[in-house]
C-alpha cells in the first residue's frame, strides 16, 4: 500500500494528487493539489511533518525525510516543499525548505535546515550542506553547491512548464490512459 498511517499520523493527500503504487507515503505528510509522487519514492513523515505544495512532482527513487526533536537538534527539522517544484530522480531531501518554482537536479542531496529560495535551479548531483541558503535567481552546482550564474528568464519560465508537464502526466496515469502521447 502506497499511503500508510503511523499511529495517529495520517497522510493528508489532496484528491487531485497522484501517488504511484510502488511509492511509500508514511505518517505526517501533506500532499497538495495536482502534485505527484512517482515510482519507488519514499516520503517518511514519522518523526516530523512533511508538507508538499501544489503542482509539485517528486520523481522516481527520491527519499524525503526529517529530523526529530532532540538536545542535538532542538525542535527537529521538518521538510517543506513549495508549489511548482520539480524534484528530479534519486534526490534526497532531508529536513530542508524548498520554496516555490525550483528545479532540483537528479541525484542531488539537500540537508537539514538548508533553504532554497524561490526560483533556484540546482544542478544534478549537487550537495547542499546543512543550514546553507541558496539565493533566488541562480543556478547552483557542485558538492558543496555554489552559485554558478544568474538564471535566464527562459530557465525561470521552464520551472512552471516542467511542473505543469508532470500535472498532465499524472492526469494520464490517474485516468488509466496507457496510450503514448
Amino acid at each position: 500500500m502506497a499511503v500508510r498511517h503511523l499511529g495517529r499520523l495520517i497522510p493528508r493527500v489532496n484528491t487531485s494528487a497522484f501517488i504511484d503504487e510502488s511509492a511509500q507515503v508514511i505518517g505526517d505528510v501533506e500532499l497538495g493539489q495536482d502534485s505527484s509522487v512517482w515510482p519507488m519514492a519514499v516520503i517518511r513523515g514519522d518523526i516530523q511533518k512533511i508538507i508538499i505544495g501544489q503542482n509539485t512532482n517528486i520523481q522516481d527513487g527520491c527519499v524525503l525525510h526529517v529530523t526529530h526533536d532532540s538536545q542535538y537538534q532542538p525542535g527537529g527539522c521538518e521538510l517543506r516543499v513549495g508549489d511548482y517544484v520539480t524534484v528530479g530522480h534519486g534526490v534526497i531531501l532531508h529536513g530542508c525548505t524548498i520554496n516555490d518554482h525550483c528545479l532540483i537536479g537528479m541525484g542531488s542531496t539537500i540537508m537539514d535546515n538548508a533553504v532554497l529560495e524561490e526560483n533556484v535551479m540546482l544542478a544534478a548531483g549537487s550537495l547542499v550542506t546543512p543550514g546553507k541558503v541558496l539565493k533566488s535567481g541562480y543556478l547552483y552546482v557542485g558538492s558543496p553547491a555554489k552559485a554558478k550564474r544568474l538564471l535566464t528568464r527562459e530557465e525561470i519560465e521552464y520551472f512552471e512548464y516542467a511542473a505543469n508537464h508532470y500535472v498532465k502526466l499524472k492526469n494520464q496515469y490517474k485516468s488509466g490512459d496507457n496510450t503514448t502521447k
